[in-house]
């Protein structure tokens, strides 16, 4: 190199313009931010402990300190009507559901809950046959639904199905109309409790 010339360094693998100045930075950059990596990986090593659900009552599904069978007949209501609980599936995660306490009050035989959205005739044919039957009711309050309280039962039946929608408003609706079998029984409602709008609380008020 001839004497008097500028001297150029350069650095090999990079272009001639990166200083060596720049490089040494995103080294740094670099290890700064590993270590930090390094760190956080020594929070996986932690143990985990598993979440541990309530305890729940077997009979009135709730929570053992919030039982409530010392409230519950010791022994099942002796009752005609047959309940059939169409129950949305939504229902059945929520930790103070009450269908459970109702099913604790009844004969099995009395009570019998089906969970699901959708109820077609060939899965279904026990409950396809009872809304085909004339002595089943559905608690819906739709245009066509007669009054609970004014509702003139035949006498000729011996007893009759009552088929209740379990969830909220817009989730009984849902099933009432995507189910066709549901709309062959014919329609009661409770006027009085129907104001609140939850056709489950509407049926679970009224049943004694």
């Amino acid at each position: 190199m001839a004497s008097g010339e500028e001297d150029t360094f350069y650095t090999v693998g990079l272009p001639a313009s990166t200083s060596v100045f720049t490089v040494q930075e995103e080294n740094t950059d670099l290890t700064s931010r590993l270590e930090e990596n390094c760190g956080l990986l020594e929070f996986a090593d932690l143990s985990v402990e598993a979440v541990q659900r309530r305890p729940t009552c077997s009979r009135c599904s709730r929570p053992q300190k919030v039982c409530l069978c010392s409230f519950l007949p010791v022994q099942p209501l002796n009752i005609s009507t047959c309940l059939y609980i169409v129950q949305h599936p939504a229902e059945e995660s929520r930790v103070l559901r009450t269908v459970p306490l109702l099913a604790a009050c009844l004969p099995p035989d009395k009570c019998k809950v089906l969970i699901g959205r959708r109820f077609n005739e060939t899965r279904y044919l026990e409950l396809a046959e009872v809304c085909r039957s004339p002595n089943t009711l559905i608690l819906y309050p739709g245009a066509e639904a007669a009054n609970l309280e004014e509702l003139t039962l035949d006498p000729s039946l011996a007893s009759y199905n009552l088929i209740i929608i379990d969830g909220t408003w817009s989730q009984a609706k849902d099933m009432f109309y995507r189910n066709d079998i549901f709309r062959l029984p014919k329609q009661i409602l409770h006027a009085t409790i129907c104001k609140a709008g939850d056709v489950a609380h509407h049926f679970k008020c009224h049943v004694h």
